[in-house]
């Protein structure tokens, strides 16, 4: 696979001797825009290649979105048991976690491009056959679904991760916190419109198109990442071996425990996650504090997106941070507060804005931390710590469903949300205290090889 022809006038790229001659991409320089200072940083766009980047995202994000609600929507109606739609849940995260282990070393061991490629080809056939299942004798199989459910985890939980793993080398230093927030801020467009338009196919009885969608935006983006150069590791990439894999993710994991700065951009999400993750009450609230509300359940789950995408679309701040981890303490314990908020909330406009300041101090954090972990790891790193990136975020939140449901079925919704937030923005003051190095981390000072 070869590089882009050499725009006119300019030297030929540089050769890369471990890739067999094959051109390395440089970051395609921009020149700085005069911006608004609160507007989103748009600068990443200009670059061609993080063009496609972020396209085949948010060609993916609107049908992945719906198929997370298609797939529990048909596990009920082929078998109207709420705890299969659960174990539903337990079969998608099983593959995510050891694919989003394995996912990281392979994205370490191989040209990322390439891998890009073959996971996003592996999700659009699956999400293919997803369609298939659902047009067969009875509204679908059940074990052909979960099979099929745990396949798309699989590719998934490989394709995110490089994908984050290649931004610095497409966009370079300056421009990552930048390129996360335009990535994470489509994103939440896709959380907020996928379910809504999941629900109106759903109620048509198009539950095939509702799959279909998420197979033609995966091949959208494959044909977009096809413009890609090569994306080597930034070391040898030889043959995929599952031994050399296995090994990656011990390396990976030894890596972390020397690095205190890039091990607390886990440790602060997960605690937050964990004691403040608000999901499991909304079907309680929305049947009891706010049942007089309509559509108070659908109102409860936007509630974080909205604030995510409202911080997204102001986030030209964000991309300037310099002192990222000072900032990411503050969004969490924002995060903490907005919940303790949430839990004393009599009416639901009250709740819903109470989420949507959660979320935004969500979105802070996740593009900061996203950046932290990409500057501060080496390139032949990268993949790996991404790979546990996507574990935390998915694992989290399902324990913190956990916590906060036994909590409020024993002391009540109040009691299990506010000292949810109570313990965050302790645990927020901790870190701080506990890790200078991560309260003083400046993304200006931070080693990023390229």
């Amino acid at each position: 696979m070869s590089g882009p022809a050499d725009p006119p006038g300019q030297a030929p790229y540089p050769v890369d001797p471990v890739e067999g001659g094959g051109p390395v991409e440089e970051p395609v320089p921009v020149p700085p825009p005069q911006r608004r200072a609160w507007a989103i940083d748009t600068t990443p766009l200009r670059n061609p290649h993080y063009r496609r980047l972020f396209w085949g995202v948010a060609a993916t994000m609107l049908g992945q979105q719906m198929t997370l609600v298609a797939v529990p929507y048909q596990v009920y109606t082929l078998t109207g048991s709420s705890l299969l739609v659960g174990v539903t849940s337990v079969v998608a995260l099983v593959p995510l976690i050891v694919f989003g282990l394995l996912g990281g070393a392979i994205a370490d061991s191989m040209d990322r491009r390439r891998l890009l490629l073959v996971t996003g080809v592996g999700s659009a056939a699956t999400s293919a056959l997803l369609a298939v299942q659902a047009l067969l004798p009875g509204g679908g199989n059940l074990a052909l679904l979960w099979v099929l459910t745990a396949c798309v985890s699989g590719f998934t939980a490989v394709n995110q991760p490089t994908r984050s793993a290649v931004i610095p080398a497409l966009v370079g230093a300056e421009g990552v916190p930048a390129a996360n927030a335009l990535a994470m801020t489509v994103r939440q467009v896709g959380v907020i419109a996928g379910p809504l338009l999941a629900g109106l196919l759903i109620a048509v009885g198009s539950l095939p198109v509702t799959y279909a969608v998420d197979a033609l935006g995966f091949l959208v983006a494959v044909l977009l990442l096809r413009g890609l150069p090569p994306l080597p590791p930034g070391r040898e990439a030889g043959p995929l071996r599952l031994g050399a894999a296995v090994r990656g993710v011990a390396e990976g994991f030894a890596f972390l425990r020397t690095q205190p700065v890039l091990l607390m951009t886990f440790v602060v999400d997960v605690a937050a996650m964990l004691f403040a993750w608000p999901q499991a009450v909304f079907p309680e609230l929305s049947e009891g504090r706010y049942a007089d509300s309509p559509n108070s359940l659908g109102w409860l789950f936007a509630g974080i997106s909205i604030g995510a995408l409202l911080m997204g679309l102001t986030s030209g701040w964000v991309s300037r941070v310099d002192r990222q981890g000072a900032v990411v303490l503050v969004a969490i314990v924002v995060w903490g507060i907005a919940i303790i908020g949430f839990g004393f909330a009599p009416t639901l406009w009250l709740a819903v804005l109470c989420l949507a300041v959660a979320g935004a101090g969500d979105m802070v954090s996740a593009v900061l931390r996203s950046s932290m972990l990409q500057l501060a790891a080496p390139e032949q790193m990268r993949g790996r710590m991404q790979g546990v990136f996507l574990v935390v975020v998915a694992g989290g939140p399902r324990l913190g469903d956990l916590r906060a449901g036994a909590i409020a079925s024993a002391a009540g919704v109040t009691a299990a949300m506010v000292s949810g937030g109570v313990v965050v923005v302790v645990a927020m003051v901790v870190v701080a205290l506990a890790v200078p190095s991560f309260w003083a981390f400046r993304a200006s000072r931070s080693a990023c090889t390229r």
